[in-house]
């Protein structure tokens, strides 16, 4: 029995070759993209989740604060000595909490704009 050669023409070599390349040089910058894009993620989910342990401080905070104004509010209405002075400090009342929730509603503005960076 005869073998025959086959020789697979250079040309092909050569383009099977420089395909092999070109695939090897495209998965490498996939890969570095990918790596990147990891590391970005990583970097943007730790602001996220100290920002977010921020707020959660933020609000705690301000349930205090506001659960204090308004125990401090009680007390001054029941002690009120009459109807008059009773409304005069829920008028107060609420203006000095309607002023505190937008100040607080800045707060958070301005920690939503540090996780939307």
């Amino acid at each position: 029995m005869s073998t025959q050669s086959f020789e697979i023409p250079a040309e092909f070599r050569d383009f099977a070759d420089k395909s092999v390349d070109q695939a090897r040089n495209a998965f490498g910058t996939f890969l570095n993209g990918a790596v990147k894009t990891s590391e970005q993620l990583r970097n943007s989910a730790s602001t996220v989740q100290s920002t977010l342990h921020a707020a959660v401080l933020k609000s705690l905070d301000h349930a205090k604060t506001n659960a204090d104004t308004t125990f401090d509010y009680a007390q001054r209405v029941v002690r009120a000595k009459d109807v008059r002075e009773a409304f005069e400090i829920q008028s107060e009342f609420v203006k000095t909490q309607f002023a505190a929730l937008q100040a607080q509603a800045k707060e958070y503005g301005a920690l939503a704009q540090t996780v939307a960076r």
